[in-house]
């Protein structure tokens, strides 16, 4: 494997476990769960402060909407493999962010 392909997995997977992380302190300290429809509030300081949390979470709401839609409504095998993709592809681009974060930081 090339230094390139082990630095996109470790962002992926990094990705994925910032986001689960996220969503869980966010339902620690709100005791509830995170969800798009935070967005559907109006203006207000609530939305903006939500908005952070959100694009932080994504990757991990997105497969936790997904596989509950999956089994609770029996979506089709193409809408699950496309929330998949796009997940996956949010949670490269959030872990690159921070691994240039890290670099930059001089930690990784």
């Amino acid at each position: 494997m090339t230094p390139e392909s082990v630095q996109m997995l470790f962002a992926l997977l990094l990705g994925f476990a910032v986001a689960g992380m996220c969503s869980s302190g966010y339902r620690v300290v709100t005791s509830r769960l995170p969800s798009f429809n935070q967005l559907s509030a109006g203006p207000g300081a609530a939305t903006f402060a939500a908005i952070p949390v959100l694009v932080v979470s994504a990757p991990f709401l997105i497969m936790r909407n997904t596989i509950l839609g999956r089994r609770q409504e029996g979506r089709r095998f193409e809408f699950v493999f496309l929330a998949t993709l796009i997940a996956g592809f949010w949670s490269l681009m959030s872990g690159l962010v921070l691994v240039m974060t890290l670099q930059a930081c001089g930690l990784c």
